[in-house]
């Protein structure tokens, strides 16, 4: 059997040490402008009617999705948002909370994983239609339970769906956006986590003073599959999908990725970080229930403020990125510098026990500031490392390791709960996670430039 090699190399576009500013900006605009070209199969002739199209169309589609992913986090925000309702029709104990939201995790994990090599596949826009239209009428079975184990079926369907999400949305980024804008396009998809998550607190308690717990569910399937029918009108993706479903190039095998380290450091940060986020999102109405003593009405008007602090994090972060490389810094050094700095505030969320309620909304809205930057940021590390063709399945294992440290630290969460431990003790947990996590990327990944693969691939 042959061997196979895999190399590192840098990219033209962030060498630029013996450079003028000017000659710099030029040489990315440049690069950009052949990027766009490269991926619509344009050629030089083809006219600069057809390339300013295609410049203004990228950031529509970079819309276009983030709304998807919007959707997304007001499905996933509708039980914790309205547990409390639910819990006078179908009684939960914290244990059995977190072990909804863990069997949710699951098949989300397993699915983020799946979802992206069906993604690289089938290409993004017969993918992402399929996938938004499944967990659209998962979201909305909610509405028909009447115990915990039917809830636990929704909750698992529902992960299923929404597993594929971010590898599709990731793949579309690496389809329209030269590398110098993919962090600032990515911010703007994930800034979609908050619009969803910041309409969720104060729709969901309209829904709830007015009706019943069971059309909050209702509501979110139906807004999903208006966006499916969006979708399905408006994308078409750069390439033609007969040409995305067959790439260039010699085909990997899904397993042959895990036999890099960088995508088992990305993972590994991953399933540090995300065990923080998916307890903030999934418990944070539940702790204002029962630590703050909240109502409805308070949750609705104070809830959404942590995730409008995260969706400034998501485009800040994002943004401070690729202005680092607009200004001639690597790749390199840009990714790291925006990632050690979202890490180094998210220690604070453990003294979010010990002041005043007021000061508690601020520290959650830091933390969600800079879990979302972090958020934005290492996801859209496997587009400087991979090749097109590989970006959705590597994201999807990254998105598994994610999931998967949510899964444990939710079953987690909720026994040390309910043992007595309290919640300071499950934030004195979740606060040094991502500070673990960047010095896991620093080892795994030294340089973060793209690697180019000869067959198969080993380890460097």
């Amino acid at each position: 059997m042959a061997k196979h090699r895999c190399y590192a190399v840098e990219q033209p576009q962030t060498r630029f040490f013996d450079k003028s500013d000017r000659t710099r900006s030029a040489v990315v605009k440049l690069n950009e402008s052949r990027h766009l070209r490269n991926a619509a199969g344009l050629h030089a002739n083809d006219g600069i009617t057809s390339l300013v199209f295609l410049m203004a169309m990228r950031w529509r589609v970079a819309i276009l999705v983030s709304a998807a992913i919007a959707i997304s986090y007001l499905d996933r925000q509708s039980l914790p948002v309205a547990v409390k309702a639910i819990q006078q029709d179908i009684p939960l104990t914290n244990t059995q909370f977190g072990d909804l939201t863990s069997t949710f995790l699951l098949t989300y994990a397993l699915m983020y994983a799946g979802g992206g090599v069906l993604i690289d596949r089938i290409g993004t826009r017969r993918g992402f239609l399929a996938i938004m239209i499944f967990w659209s009428i998962a979201c909305a079975s909610h509405s028909l339970a009447t115990g915990f184990t039917m809830l636990a079926v929704s909750r698992f369907l529902l992960g299923m769906g929404e597993g594929g999400g971010f590898p599709a949305a990731t793949k579309v980024i690496a389809e329209w956006f030269p590398v110098t804008e993919r962090s600032t396009a990515m911010g703007i998809v994930n800034a979609g986590t908050a619009v969803g998550a910041v309409i969720a607190p104060p729709a969901i308690a309209a829904i709830l003073l007015h009706g019943s717990w069971r059309w909050v569910f209702v509501a979110c399937g139906a807004a999903g599959l208006s966006w499916a029918a969006w979708w399905s009108i408006v994308y078409r993706p750069p390439v033609p999908e007969r040409s995305i479903s067959s790439p260039a190039g010699p085909q990997m095998r899904w397993s042959r990725l895990l036999t890099f380290r960088q995508v088992w450091g990305l993972a590994a940060a991953k399933f540090l970080t995300d065990a923080a986020w998916f307890f903030y999102i999934s418990w944070l109405p539940k702790y204002l229930y029962d630590a703050r003593h909240f109502d409805v009405k308070q949750v609705g008007a104070y809830a959404w403020v942590p995730y409008a602090a995260s969706g400034v994090g998501c485009l800040l972060g994002g943004w401070f990125s690729s202005a680092l490389l607009r200004r001639g810094r690597s790749v390199d050094a840009s990714r790291k510098l925006a990632l050690g700095l979202s890490a180094a505030v998210m220690p604070a969320i453990v003294f979010v026990t010990r002041v005043p309620v007021d000061w508690a909304i601020v520290i959650f809205s830091l933390a969600f500031f800079g879990q979302q930057s972090w958020s934005t940021l290492v996801m859209i590390v496997p587009t400087d490392l991979f090749e097109q063709r590989l970006v959705a399945s590597v994201a999807g294992l990254i998105g598994f390791g994610g999931a998967m440290g949510g899964l444990l630290m939710n079953l987690v969460a909720g026994r040390l709960l309910d043992a007595g431990f309290g919640y300071g003790t499950v934030f004195n947990i979740v606060g040094t996670l991502h500070v673990i996590a960047f010095g896991v990327i620093l080892i795994t990944i030294p340089r973060i430039r793209p690697l180019l693969v000869e067959g198969v691939t080993r380890r460097l």
